[in-house]
């Protein structure tokens, strides 16, 4: 009988990838990097956050209450009146996001008259509050094509469409809805309505 010495390459056996095996392999990897993508897309449309600035939103939004955007809706549809939107105004990458509500849309004549919103001539259902400064909406205000005019919830701290750096906002400028408050300081968590 002869033996081995030292090493030898050549009295091994292949093995064989098990077909069963790779096909399983495969199948994880794929589930993994689809789970990814899935989960980076919902972060990018629906997991934007921003922090209320202000009292303006209040009783709804408190300052420093921590928001969820949804980037997605507004790329398929327009904002509706009733709609809390996330704007920059007039563009300015530099400003913070201001959150508002929607109070009139595109072709809309929006006016403030002793301390009262009226959208086409009549009492808005949007703000009960009174609205001591008319700001632009002092006179009647028709808004453009891609126009729309929003305000803060509690109009007596808030700097919104009725101010003249603000003015109507353009359906470009707004970075989504506001659709999820996160808990903090008095705000409570939940769907923004």
């Amino acid at each position: 009988m002869a033996r081995n010495k030292g090493l030898s390459f050549y009295n091994r056996r292949r093995k064989k990838i098990d077909p069963a095996l790779f096909r399983e392999i495969l199948s994880w990897v794929f589930g993994i990097v689809t789970a990814v993508f899935i989960a980076a897309v919902l972060n990018y449309f629906l997991g934007m956050s921003t922090n209320v600035v202000g009292a303006s939103m209040e009783p709804v939004l408190y300052n420093g209450q921590q928001i969820l955007i949804n980037r997605f809706l507004y790329l398929m549809t327009s904002p509706r009146e009733g709609d809390v939107v996330v704007f920059l105004p007039n563009g300015n990458r530099n400003s913070h996001y201001y959150v508002k509500r929607v109070v009139a849309g595109p072709g809309d004549s929006v006016l403030i008259q002793d301390g009262v919103l009226y959208v086409n001539g009549e009492k808005s259902r949007w703000n009960d509050a009174l609205i001591l400064d008319g700001g632009i909406a002092a006179n009647e205000l028709t808004l453009g094509n891609s126009e729309y005019f929003c305000l803060g919830d509690n109009p007596g701290s808030s700097e919104d469409s009725r101010s003249a750096n603000i003015g109507p906002v353009n359906k470009e400028d707004i970075i989504g809805k506001a659709w999820f408050a996160l808990p903090g300081g008095e705000g409570k968590l939940g769907l923004i309505s």
